[in-house]
């Protein structure tokens, strides 16, 4: 299976844009994951409770937690909406 992974506006490229070359690869490894993997851990990809479709893709580094909030449209294209490093 084969996701379409897209992102909105610029967040998520400006945010991806600043980080440390480890941490991009360690991205782009986390997105292939889910790009690619008919049924994604939830260590990598979960569903937030109590929201109507929003999901998180996990990336998780030696000093950053990064999370990155995105949607599904119809399973096979996933939008990538914001994201940050979890400070906790």
């Amino acid at each position: 299976m084969v996701r379409k992974v897209i992102a909105y506006k610029k967040y998520f490229t400006d945010f991806y844009k600043v980080q440390e070359e480890k941490v991009q690869e360690k991205i782009n490894y986390v997105l292939d994951l889910v790009r690619f993997e008919r049924q994604v851990p939830k260590k990598f990809l979960k569903h937030l409770e109590n929201t109507d479709g929003i999901y998180e893709v996990r990336v998780i580094t030696t000093f950053k937690n990064i999370r990155i909030l995105c949607f599904l449209d119809e399973g096979d294209l996933i939008v990538l909406v914001n994201c940050f490093v979890k400070k906790t």
